[in-house]
């Protein structure tokens, strides 16, 4: 099987148009750009209002299904992706319960779906790269204080794991006995 060949370059926009090297893993990557490395996924280019047009706009550098043409598996490191098309989310309501209904009426439309190009790439780690809000619990730590629009930043970004999650060794129903534990058995 091939494996894809991410493209090593110092931002997504260079990725997609004019990469330094091709690269499967990070040692190869580090090599060809003679420098730390970290890989990255990031949006670019303009968004699509339904996912057929920029299907159309990027023929040929990604998966399109309803031709039925594929890339070579090397090429797969572009893909459309689905993207809320709001400025802030929308607020919260509260439960009424009124009129047999819990919930009212959303008070608007909900915001609309946007279709951008994502590039997954190495990017080179020297490179600049737009400013992450810190994640709510590391901010929370630091006791540092956070103008309005980091506290939004902070609240339209998804939460990082501290570590990585570990697999489970028996699944939810089934115990080790103390006297015999490396027997698995069932709990009823």
């Amino acid at each position: 099987m091939n494996a894809i060949l991410y493209p090593v370059a110092a931002s997504a926009e260079a990725a997609f148009s004019r990469p330094v090297g091709r690269a499967a893993r990070a040692s190869d990557a580090k090599r060809a750009a003679g420098a730390e490395v970290v890989f990255a996924t990031d949006p670019m280019g303009p968004a699509f209002a339904t996912r057929e047009a920029a299907l159309d706009a990027y023929a040929g550098r990604v998966e399109d299904d309803r031709t039925g043409g594929s890339l070579a598996p090397e090429e797969r490191y572009c893909q459309i992706a689905a993207h809320m098309d709001a400025a802030r989310p929308p607020a919260p309501v509260l439960p009424t319960y009124a009129d047999g209904r819990r919930w009212p009426q959303p008070p608007g439309a909900a915001p609309r779906a946007i279709w951008r190009l994502q590039v997954s790439y190495w990017r080179i780690g020297a490179a600049e790269r737009p400013l992450e809000p810190p994640q709510a619990r590391e901010a929370r730590r630091a006791r540092q204080p956070l103008d309005p629009e980091q506290v939004r930043a902070i609240a339209r970004q998804p939460l990082r794991p501290v570590k990585p999650q570990q697999p489970l060794d028996i699944g939810l129903f089934e115990v080790r006995p103390p006297e015999a534990p490396h027997i698995i058995m069932p709990d009823e």
